[in-house]
């Protein structure tokens, strides 16, 4: 058994090496190579297959006593410097191992279908392979260097992944945002890294802690230095987990193809902000401050996610706001002290949306061949609406993760999000209140894109009728009527199911997303009165001081608020799109009769509508503060090197040149002609000097 936790690293090495076997196949043999498309999946899935098994088994021996695992090299040795690899095995990290390897199974073979006809398949397996080992190296990491390392690996994928189709501008434009947006957080991360290790002399979670809380104790350190290092230090997850104010470039990354959605906006990628916190957190617990603004942070992204989400239209953008929100919710969890409930809510909340941006693709992979493949069309959700008539699978699969999402009983994300509403609301009531708004705020949005993709009729075939399409409002009007659309008698394309290989990852995620959630909730009483999720996460390093777990009853007691919030954010969705039956358009009609409600809700719904559309005017802001303002600034500082500092360079040059010239016919090399020149100056002086 020792011999099996000793090579933990087999994990992370699997699917490295079936990226590397891709990687020499299309270097060294391009044009072969592509002949054995399904083999090259095949050995992805099969490698990564592996390293899930082993995953399980780690989680298992975890869970049931087995010790905290910790396995050290020595890589660099200078005098009393000592840079060590390694992996650290504890509860929460076999619970991020089974997590990230799971969805990516999932997505890889959902992949294998979706991605078939695309010329860059092989190397999307590639490309996807890294990615996941690179998580997964993360997960298994010891100390902040190591994280580091693999830190910029995950961005240096992302970035591969989100620009797969760099020929399409938009794409190449997403990735390189994307990229510049990390690394402003990613240059926090090292200078708090730095900082840290100047205070406590190591880079060790364990020992970092240790030494601080000591050096805290004997009051031998600089308390505003030691805040400034963690919230530099914290600026790396703000942005890699799409935090404010680094939020921005999370809605363009769905420019990449969808199976990458699924896994780095919902699963991996973005969870790498959360589990660093999460490593970090009894270090953050010290320095009350810092776990302010991480809750703060977290409450106002949870917020600005859910009002941008809104009124979009973009089917995969939607879904990208509503996990900048969610992903708010754990940091806010994490920031009030809630240990527990924000890694319950990365657990529930990355099976849900893993379900639903797969649904997402696949009601993209239908939609394309009638409207077009340009996302504008294929991910737009005015050119979609009844395809659960189409789609019966799909559609069921998406309806559970948005009920998940809304936190609705007995979904997952009932049981992690209402937790985190309740210790908000315990530990500082505004921030409570903002938890519980946006929860409505959520249940809103996501059964509104439930409704516009699913219900209703399907507007698919009137894309070209600009003008037609116009008068349709994405706020609730979608009443029209059929006869003014003359459709084309050739024109027979519907939407199609998907076949089985993109069902198959589809219906076993549908699996946790209903029962995951029952792993942090006390049914019957036992020895410790815990939950099975707070009771693993006290053997991980990271140990935290649990309250006793409510009580199943005492827990739904509790949840009646958020679930009557959320309930009635549905019912406001399904006025506004659901299906049209008659005592709705009564009351609609109602309600357009009068005139000053009808023009408040108008200019209300203008507003929501353009903060939605504008992206709460954030991305403006950026574009025209920092990118016009540094070119402007670029612009000044090219002028002063060119005519300023290069003028006064070019000015002496001319001025000696032509002296030069001046002087080369004064000197003849004529002896007389010398004295006459020094007889006549010398005249000069003494009749300026006689005249003085």
């Amino acid at each position: 058994m020792e011999l099996i936790f000793q090579n933990v690293w087999f994990v992370p090495l699997f699917p490295f090496l079936a990226s590397i076997l891709l990687g020499i196949g299309l270097f060294f043999f391009p044009n072969s190579i592509k002949k054995f498309r399904r083999l090259s999946s095949f050995i992805s899935i099969m490698f990564l297959n592996i390293a899930m098994l082993l995953s399980f088994h780690f989680f298992w021996q975890q869970i049931t006593g087995s010790p905290i695992h910790r396995y050290l090299w020595s890589w660099v040795l200078y005098k009393n410097f000592v840079l060590e690899i390694g992996y650290l095995l504890d509860p929460l990290t076999s619970i991020m191992l089974v997590l990230v390897t799971t969805v990516a199974v999932m997505v890889m073979i959902y992949s294998d279908s979706y991605m078939f006809y695309d010329e860059g398949y092989i190397k999307f397996f590639c490309y996807l392979s890294l990615f996941t080992a690179s998580m997964l190296g993360l997960v298994l990491s010891p100390n902040l260097i190591q994280v580091y390392i693999f830190w910029e690996l995950v961005g240096m994928c992302s970035y591969l992944l989100i620009g797969f189709w760099f020929t399409r501008p938009s794409a190449a434009n997403a990735c390189q945002k994307a990229f510049v947006t990390n690394r402003i957080g990613d240059f926090g991360l090292l200078l708090g890294i730095l900082g840290f290790y100047w205070i406590t002399g190591s880079f060790d979670f364990q020992q970092l802690s240790k030494r601080f809380f000591e050096l805290l104790s004997y009051n031998q350190i600089n308390l505003v230095f030691a805040t400034l290092c963690a919230l530099f230090l914290f600026l790396g997850p703000v942005a890699k987990s799409a935090q404010f104010p680094l939020h921005i470039w999370l809605p363009d990354a769905m420019e990449g193809p969808t199976p990458i959605s699924a896994l780095i906006h919902a699963a991996t990628m973005v969870a790498a902000g959360i589990f660093l916190v999460a490593r970090m957190f009894p270090l953050f617990q010290m320095l009350p401050f810092v776990m302010s603004i991480i809750s703060w942070t977290g409450a106002i992204t949870a917020l600005l996610g859910a009002t941008i989400a809104l009124a979009q239209k973009d089917l995969k953008k939607g879904l990208a706001y509503s996990t900048m929100s969610q992903l708010g919710y754990m940091m806010l969890a994490l920031g009030i002290g809630s240990y527990k409930a924000g890694l319950f809510h990365l657990i529930t909340h990355a099976y849900s949306k893993a379900l639903l941006f797969l649904g997402s693709g696949s009601v993209i992979h239908s939609m394309e061949p009638i409207v077009g493949y340009h996302p504008n069309k294929s991910q737009n959700m005015i050119f979609m609406g009844g395809l659960r008539q189409y789609m019966p699978i799909t559609a069921i699969t998406f309806l559970f993760g948005t009920l998940s999402l809304c936190g609705i009983p007995p979904f997952a994300c009932f049981w992690s999000k209402d937790e985190i509403l309740v210790n908000s609301w315990l530990h500082f009531p505004i921030l409570g209140s903002i938890a519980f708004f946006t929860a409505g705020l959520t249940a809103f949005y996501m059964f509104r894109i439930y409704f516009l993709t699913f219900e209703g009729d399907f507007r698919g075939h009137f894309f070209d009728d600009v003008k037609k399409l116009s008068s349709i409002s994405i706020w609730g009007s979608l009443e029209f009527n059929k006869e003014q659309f003359k459709l084309d008698k050739k024109s027979t394309l519907y939407p199609k199911e998907a076949n089985n290989i993109m069902l198959f990852p589809l219906i076993i995620l549908t699996i946790p997303t209903v029962f995951i959630g029952f792993i942090g909730i006390l049914f019957d009483e036992n020895k410790m009165n815990v939950d099975s999720l707070s009771y693993w996460l006290t053997l991980s390093i990271n140990s935290f001081n649990y309250s006793n777990s409510e009580k199943f009853l005492e827990f739904l007691f509790n949840a009646i608020p958020s679930v009557s919030i959320a309930f009635f954010g549905i019912l406001i969705a399904f006025y506004l799109y659901g299906p049209n039956f008659s005592f709705l358009k009564k009351e609609k009609k109602k309600l357009q009769l009068k005139s000053e409600i009808d023009i408040v809700l108008k200019s209300f719904s203008n507003f929501i509508y353009n903060w939605s559309y504008y992206r709460a005017y954030i991305d403006g802001f950026y574009s025209s503060f920092f990118i016009k303002g540094l070119r402007f600034l670029i612009k000044i500082v090219s002028f002063i090197d060119r005519w300023i500092i290069d003028g006064i360079i070019n000015g002496i040059g001319i001025f000696s040149f032509f002296g030069g010239e001046s002087l080369k016919y004064i000197e003849g090399g004529r002896i007389s002609s010398y004295l006459f020149f020094i007889i006549f100056c010398m005249f000069l002086f003494f009749l300026y000097s006689y005249i003085i």
